[in-house]
């Protein structure tokens, strides 16, 4: 079991925890309010730091239900925070206005509501979700292509398998 040192910043942030026994990732919840405006990106504090041991890295990533009940996205996702720093873990959202329309002059409706319509994050409101992983030590090389091992995918991407299964 790793132990996870929390320390506030502020007297409104709230110290992680599981929901659930099993759970991977923990509730981050922001220590202010925050007001979005569709398009907009801000950085919303969590008034946590936090020691991570050595090895490890908290992710950071959006809350399920979040994302689909509403427009708030992890600008960032998934964010990470290495087990070096000390400051204040912030959580970078976007609000993305979501337009649900039928035809031309729907949308046009839609779109011109959504641009009246900020996001409203209120001190206490479980913002994102991280994840604690452990970051295997690495060792780069530098090699020359033909010493790489071939593989039957080769330099087969962006969409080279096709769309149909």
């Amino acid at each position: 079991m790793l132990a996870i040192k929390w320390s506030k910043t502020k007297d409104t942030a709230q110290i992680p925890k599981f929901a659930h026994e099993g759970d991977a990732g923990f509730d981050l919840a922001a220590a202010e309010d925050a007001v979005i405006y569709p398009f907009q990106k801000k950085l919303v504090g969590t008034g946590l730091k936090v020691e991570l041991p050595q090895g490890c890295e908290l992710q950071l990533r959006p809350r399920s239900g979040l994302s689909l009940k509403t427009s708030l996205f992890i600008a960032n996702s998934p964010g990470t925070i290495d087990s070096n720093y000390r400051g204040e873990i912030g959580i970078i959202v976007y609000h993305g206005p979501t337009l649900n329309y039928s035809g031309f002059w729907s949308f046009l409706t839609a779109f011109v509501r959504s641009m009246r319509t900020p996001l409203v994050i209120k001190t206490g409101d479980r913002i994102a979700q991280g994840v604690i992983s452990r970051v295997p030590e690495l060792v780069f090389s530098d090699v020359a292509e033909d010493t790489l091992a071939a593989t039957t995918r080769g330099a087969g991407g962006f969409g080279s398998t096709g769309v149909a299964g």
